[in-house]
């Protein structure tokens, strides 16, 4: 790939790493069709258990190239509205990964950029993050990536990053929950490392069935139908070969033929 860099820095694990440095790892159609690609490709690696996306040199994304934008605004409307749908496409398949995402974030994250670590499962950044939703600075808006902002935030949250513009520091992503942990820069990959070890410690189809229930969980009031969707979930799920073995094995005081240290044993 031209823009990205595919690595498995431990069993189980992918990193997909965007690769446009000189840019601050803003993406364009290119790279959209490239990371549409290698979530596709690694959601079927049977090897692959979590996935980490991360940024090249000092900064994880600025988010959408503008020379691509300056194009957007010179073409037609059916040219926007595929190009569009492709970018829509690509952060679906990044949100809907059957495995766990983990995004890694350094320096600045704008824009897209944002959209891309609300899609993520978990979002750890370093201290020296930061987050602006710009694009009203651009005469455009923070439309394709607005869901997920949203899902991260909420909406009153989401409308102020996206009306002012703001840039906001990584303490404050924290506290509004656009990220989970935000631990110093030398301590990054550590950070992400440990969420990968404890991805790694749960039942692989345990983890595909829980993104997929809580994606059809509405919040708010527990309904009759969540009710019955969640008895009906468990039920399901109790006779699994994974759940025979993790209780097996939780009984046995060893750890499950998923987990990286039953081998050790």
């Amino acid at each position: 790939m031209d823009t990205l860099q595919i690595t498995h820095p431990a069993p189980g694990v992918a990193q997909v790493l965007m690769n446009r440095p000189a840019v601050f790892n803003a993406f364009d159609e290119a790279m959209i069709g490239e990371l549409d690609t290698a979530f596709a490709q690694l959601a079927q690696d049977n090897a692959v258990r979590v996935i980490v996306l991360a940024g090249s040199g000092k900064h994880f994304s600025a988010g959408a190239d503008l020379q691509w934008m300056q194009r957007a605004s010179l073409a037609d409307h059916d040219w926007n509205l595929q190009d569009a749908r492709r970018f829509a496409a690509m952060l679906s398949r990044i949100e809907q990964s059957p495995k766990p995402t983990i995004a890694r974030i350094q320096g600045a994250a704008l824009g897209g950029g944002v959209g891309l670590a609300c899609a993520c499962d978990i979002a750890i950044a370093a201290d020296n993050a930061s987050f602006a939703v710009s694009e009203a600075k651009f005469g455009i808006i923070p439309s394709v990536i607005g869901p997920y902002l949203l899902n991260a935030v909420g909406r009153r949250q989401a409308r102020r990053l996206a009306l002012t513009t703001t840039r906001i520091q990584a303490g404050e992503a924290l506290a509004i929950g656009m990220v989970q942990q935000v631990v110093a820069l030398d301590a990054l990959d550590a950070a992400v490392q440990q969420a990968v070890a404890d991805l790694l410690i749960g039942g692989p189809q345990a983890q595909v069935e829980i993104k997929r229930l809580y994606d059809q969980l509405p919040r708010g009031p527990v309904t009759a139908e969540a009710r019955e969707l969640t008895a009906q979930t468990i039920a399901r799920v109790r006779g699994t070969d994974e759940a025979r073995e993790g209780f097996t094995a939780f009984l046995a005081k060893r750890a499950a033929s998923w987990n990286p240290h039953h081998t050790a044993q």
